[in-house]
């Protein structure tokens, strides 16, 4: 029996999407071809095609028959998760060509690492960058040669970007290739304790550099449940990985299998091979809401909340932050993976992994079973996880309880009864928290509002120590078409510091902090942006604001009226706009919309 709430989230949705909905399958039903798609061309564009193939391959390709498969690849070896990507076309070639099929790389997407970028300019080209690859992978399929599509793509924005342009293809079969995590290093409490003391000058720069590189030491995603390791979670539980594909390690015999194994079952989603199941049919409302209370259940990645919306409006599905807040009443949290718990990516895989928890969300009706996936019909499949019986990839029942209750929890005696996400609303807007990071007794917080234009202003005022005291810090101007919506995890050592110190402290942003928010009460995402006309504009320095993580207020106390009198302030960003690429983005960043309208600049 499906819970009630998922059913009544989901009819409002399809409710609500019906007219685009409808219109985006039309669009890509009038794209579908009868035969391979490179029939449509002309005998030179065809030419041009595969001009540069091997022999056999040209061959294929001359005889209307076989199907090309596009692989679109977001590698580079400065990321650690897309490293091992350097050798999956030819290993994807391969894999077709034993199946009688053709892969041909269309296209190569930027793929920049927040991690790289933090606090820094170029983080202001990060959440732009999710366009640009939805843009660039477009750009690839725009050829039509290609029967199929292969995905390659893990980090933060790559995935989303990835999503919205495979959905703009969206009569293309399409599968995503993950590559999986790092390895263990220093356990991530660790790492923040360091970086604490670094930030009170109780540890050098060659400490928090040493404990940083233990930490992030070799290829594969970053071992903490930031955004790319939620990105993996959601594409499994929506079917868009082959089953148990997320968290296997690089460069292991199982992965390789895997690999070789998403390659073949495109071909088989193929129009030609008889089964023709496109990405644009199989995401549907019941998927996104599969991926909606996966984030939820383990505590996921508040980017997600801006990423699903684009994704999903790029298959003409509409949804808000109201249907998330209402799904986090009704499904519990089921997750402790670093920052909302000590363990890491790698030892949720170890617990059971993403096949426990879609089994015990199954059970207890919390996600739709009956949808398509790019492995069949019904998502028991991604109870099962993949093994090597004799060399030979086989997939097995998953474990049927927790191996180890303080990572995994059940239903029964979950960690949280509501989701790791909480929607925030008031007279200051709209905005997300991440609740199942931050503990109980500091998610209700009323103190006086500190005031900044800028996170680069904030460490300075720590260290002259104008913060040891309760206080909520609005760092404002920096939503999307104000600077492009960077992430402010630099803010994170020092708030945390004075959290330490016994200091009642909050953030109010209408920036971001994703998967890594960690202990400090944050309420992010603020719409309206302050740029736009929000009211962040108008708070001023010692202005009471209520930030309520339960009941969800984000409230400025101060009398209507005199507000309603406030001139809001607007700084000169045009000296912010200059240096490190941004003036390339003026254009692209002036059409973002909000962040609960995905932070997007694609019109579907």
């Amino acid at each position: 029996m499906i819970n009630s709430t998922l059913s009544r989230v989901t009819q409002r949705i399809i409710e609500r999407s019906k007219g685009s909905r409808a219109t985006y399958l039309a669009r890509i039903d009038a794209a579908r071809s009868q035969t391979v798609h490179r029939a449509q061309l002309a005998c030179g564009n065809l030419a041009h095609g595969f001009a540069a193939c091997q022999p056999e391959d040209k061959n294929a390709l001359k005889n209307m028959v076989r199907s090309d498969i596009a692989i679109i690849t977001a590698y580079n070896d400065m990321l650690s998760a897309h490293q091992p990507y350097e050798d999956y076309p030819q290993k994807l070639k391969q894999a077709l060509n034993a199946v009688g099929a053709v892969g041909q790389v269309a296209g190569g997407v930027p793929a920049m690492c927040d991690g790289v970028t933090q606090g820094q300019d170029g983080m202001e080209l990060s959440l732009m960058s999710r366009d640009v690859i939805a843009m660039s992978a477009a750009v690839g399929l725009s050829h039509n040669m290609f029967d199929g599509a292969l995905f390659l793509g893990i980090c933060d924005k790559i995935v989303p970007g990835l999503v919205m342009s495979a959905l703009s293809f969206g009569h293309l079969p399409a599968v995503f290739v993950p590559a999986g995590p790092m390895s263990s290093g220093l356990p991530n409490k660790e790492k923040v304790r360091v970086r604490q003391l670094y930030a009170e000058g109780k540890a050098d720069r060659q400490a928090l550099l040493e404990a940083e590189a233990a930490s992030y030491h070799s290829i594969g995603t970053c071992t903490f449940y930031g955004t790319a390791n939620t990105n993996q979670m959601i594409m499994e539980v929506m079917g868009l990985h082959l089953p148990g594909a997320s968290f296997v390690h690089p460069d292991t015999p199982l992965r390789a299998a895997l690999t070789d194994a998403a390659a073949r079952q495109v071909t088989r989603l193929t129009e030609t091979a008889g089964n023709y199941l496109p990405i644009g049919q199989l995401m549907d409302e019941k998927v996104v809401v599969n991926g909606i209370v996966s984030l939820l259940a383990t505590g996921g990645s508040t980017n997600l909340t801006m990423h699903m919306v684009a994704m999903a409006r790029a298959a003409g599905i509409i949804i808000n932050w109201d249907d998330f807040s209402e799904l986090s009443d009704a499904v519990p949290l089921l997750c402790r993976i670093y920052p909302n718990g000590p363990a890491d990516i790698n030892q949720f895989q170890a617990a059971g992994g993403v096949q426990l928890v879609v089994r015990e969300l199954l059970k207890h009706g919390l996600l739709h079973r009956d949808v398509h996936t790019v492995a069949g019909f019904g998502l028991e499949r991604y109870t099962q996880e993949p093994w090597l019986d004799n060399g030979n990839l086989a997939w097995r029942d998953g474990a049927e309880s927790s191996l180890d209750p303080q990572v995994i929890a059940s239903i029964a005696q979950p960690f949280e009864h509501h989701g790791g996400t909480k929607v925030l609303s008031g007279n200051l807007g709209r905005a997300v928290m991440k609740t199942s990071a931050v503990p109980a007794d500091n998610q209700i917080i009323e103190a006086p509002a500190v005031v900044f234009d800028s996170q680069h202003d904030i460490v300075p005022a720590f260290e002259a120590g104008l913060l040891n005291k309760d206080c909520v810090v609005v760092v404002r101007f920096q939503g999307p078409q104000a600077n492009g919506m960077p992430e402010l995890h630099k803010l994170m050592p020092p708030l945390g510091v004075l959290m330490d110190r016994g200091f009642k402290v909050a953030l109010v942003t209408d920036g971001r902090l994703s998967g890594a928010s960690g202990k400090v009460p944050s309420a992010i995402h603020v719409t309206p942006e302050a740029y736009t006309g929000g009211m962040l504009a108008k708070v001023r320095n010692g202005d009471i604001i209520r930030v309520n993580g339960r009941s969800g207020e984000l409230e400025l106390r101060v009398d209507a009226a005199e507000l309603a009198a406030r001139e809001a302030y607007l700084p000169d960003l045009n000296a912010e706009h200059i240096g490190c690429g941004r003036e390339l983005f003026g254009a692209l960043r002036s059409q973002l919309s909000g962040a609960e309208q995905g932070a997007c600049c694609i019109k579907f």
